[in-house]
């Protein structure tokens, strides 16, 4: 049985004697790997396989390769860009592949083309026997960048390499082109589909930084106010702004960060604090138009590194972006001047890596496009909280809302259209620390309702939109000191899922994910010396044209059980096991 050790990032421990609790924090290699194979692991996260995956591509593009060492501080690698040619497709797909072995902690990265992002990803944590991963990502959505030639493409990984955190990153990314054969939907008519995936974005503008410490904002706090001026081209008939968000050092699990009174009363040395509230906002000229609530996304080193061996948390390779409709600001937008995009954490602290792409649809009539603002109501979230303890011990409820509407009317080539977008947005969460802040239970969770309708007077509903998504998360840990400064043994259960409901005029889908996770550790320092981990998901899609359901389990380091089919209304997955 091999034992390696993993850095581990903790979450939140309180004090065994009242003093300073081991916080959710990163800790530096030690993984109890149970395997005995000496060959190198392959990290899966699980998610529907593409439609094409089965096809041969049209042309594939291997763009980059390169070895990520000590690049902390260092602008991202960059490589030039240029459309394949003589290639007919009409889909593109991004396949990153990784290899590392050695120590090291997990690392966000981020690959850019011309500043817009493409994809947000972490690493797992390698070991020295090795780890390897790939993914593919749909990337059909920024077909207008990748139509064009001579561009720049950025990735971003930040690492340290010394004598103690040995691991490189070895990257390789190749593109995949893909020619479908495209049904009526796929028209260009401007209300054909509300699914950038459908009918890509004709321009696209990076709402990014100017890439030298990568094309992301950096956000240190609620203070921090970020933004780019842009001006969009006159003849603009829609807009979307897709946002990636994540979060690192001391608000990493900001959804079980305890407030500061609890922190000051108690004497806590700790800097992990400030309560449990995030919200991403989104500005125009200084005003809110839009927000986000984002999914808790685990990185490979979080909460118990040993559930993410061989399989990562949800989101962990493929970070979750968030779309808002600003079509109905282009009463605002289309006076040929630059206007304000900026972003805000609300109640943040260090620190969150925010940029965004502004997705636009032109009309290439010679209608002059005419745009004005109908409704704009956008109040500030309500957030209610409650909270008692004693010392140690106590329970924190924090209810957060933000329901907000805007319309606008858009004249072009296609008529006289009025875009209505509705969101709502609730937050319920609540921390409790029992016996003297040893044991620890988070329940979080977050529901979105996004409403898009367009309408014209003489045809009524001529496109429309409804997602609902909920992401909940339970965690409970336990925690007990043992003989030795900071060394302490924790236990911890975990449920998280990201489920979602989706119509798109005729088009229905829906989607379960979860995930439950059970295990041990015992960390000695700042590292995981023993322990153990055991995993398992359900992922289940339906949609009007397929279905895919997935269960897959892992314990000790291997994959006990993995069955899939493609079957609509299984009630279960049936196969054999699979330790691959």
């Amino acid at each position: 049985m091999h034992l390696s050790i993993l850095l581990l990032s903790v979450l939140l421990v309180l004090p065994f004697s009242g003093a300073s609790p081991p916080p959710f924090k990163h800790h530096p290699f030690p993984k109890t790997r149970r395997s005995a194979s000496t060959q190198p692991q392959k990290l899966i996260e699980v998610s529907r396989p593409l439609p094409y995956d089965s096809l041969t591509p049209a042309c594939s593009l291997p763009l980059f390769t390169h070895s990520f060492g000590n690049t902390y501080n260092l602008p991202p690698t960059a490589t030039n860009y240029s459309a394949p040619l003589d290639c007919t497709w009409s889909n593109a797909v991004l396949q990153f592949s990784g290899a590392s072995n050695g120590s090291q902690y997990d690392r966000i990265s981020a690959v850019w083309l011309a500043g817009a992002e493409l994809l947000r990803t972490s690493t797992p944590e390698p070991t020295p026997h090795g780890i390897s991963w790939t993914f593919r990502k749909d990337i059909t959505r920024y077909s207008s960048l990748l139509r064009r030639s001579n561009l720049t493409l950025s990735v971003m990984l930040e690492n340290i390499v010394d004598d103690t955190y040995t691991g490189i990153f070895h990257v390789n990314i190749t593109f995949l082109f893909y020619n479908i054969r495209k049904t009526p939907l796929s028209s260009r008519r401007p209300t054909a589909s509300l699914e950038l995936d459908q009918i890509p974005a004709d321009f696209i503008i990076p709402v990014s930084a100017g890439g030298e410490e990568g094309f992301w904002f950096r956000i240190q706090s609620e203070n921090d106010a970020v933004s780019r001026e842009i001006q969009i081209p006159s003849n603009t008939y829609r807009a979307v702004i897709e946002v990636y968000v994540s979060a690192h050092g001391d608000d990493e699990f900001w959804y079980s960060n305890p407030p500061d009174y609890y922190i000051e009363r108690n004497g806590l040395n700790i800097t992990r604090g400030h309560g449990v509230y995030r919200e991403v906002l989104v500005k125009l000229d200084g005003n809110v138009v839009g927000s986000v609530l984002p999914f808790p996304v685990v990185f490979t080193g979080g909460i118990n590194p040993l559930f993410w061996d061989p399989i990562v948390a949800i989101g962990a390779f493929n970070l979750p972006s968030y779309e808002i409709e600003l079509t109905p600001f282009l009463g605002t937008l289309l006076d040929d001047k630059p206007h304000n995009f900026g972003f805000g954490v609300a109640e943040s602290i260090p620190f969150w890596l925010v940029d965004a792409n502004l997705h636009l649809w032109l009309d290439d009539g010679p209608v002059r496009v005419t745009a004005g603002l109908i409704k704009y109501k956008n109040p500030n979230s309500r957030i209610q909280r409650e909270s008692s303890f004693a010392k140690l011990d106590g329970k924190f409820r924090t209810e957060g809302q933000r329901d907000s509407e805007s319309s606008g009317w858009v004249h072009s080539s296609a008529g006289n259209l009025t875009t209505r977008a509705i969101t709502k947005l609730k937050f319920d969460n609540e921390v409790s620390y029992m016996s003297n802040g040893t044991i620890v239970k988070v329940e979080h969770e977050v529901t979105v309702q996004k409403q898009i309708e367009i309408t014209m007077a003489s045809s009524g509903t001529v496109a429309s939109s409804s997602v609902d998504s909920k992401y909940p998360l339970t965690l409970k840990t336990a925690t007990a000191a043992r003989s030795g400064e900071e060394n302490y043994e924790m236990s911890t259960d975990l449920e998280v899922s990201y489920e979602e409901e989706k119509k798109i005029d005729h088009f229905e889908s829906e989607l379960k994910n979860k995930q439950k996770c059970r295990g041990w550790m015992f960390v000695q320092g700042h590292d995981v010396v023993s322990g153990s981990g055991a995993t398992s998901q359900t992922y289940a899609v339906q949609d009007s044209h397929s279905c895919y359901n997935r269960k897959i389990s892992a314990n000790e380091g291997a994959v006990v059980r993995d069955a899939e089919n493609f079957l609509c209304g299984a009630r279960g997955v049936s196969g054999s096991g699979s330790s691959d």
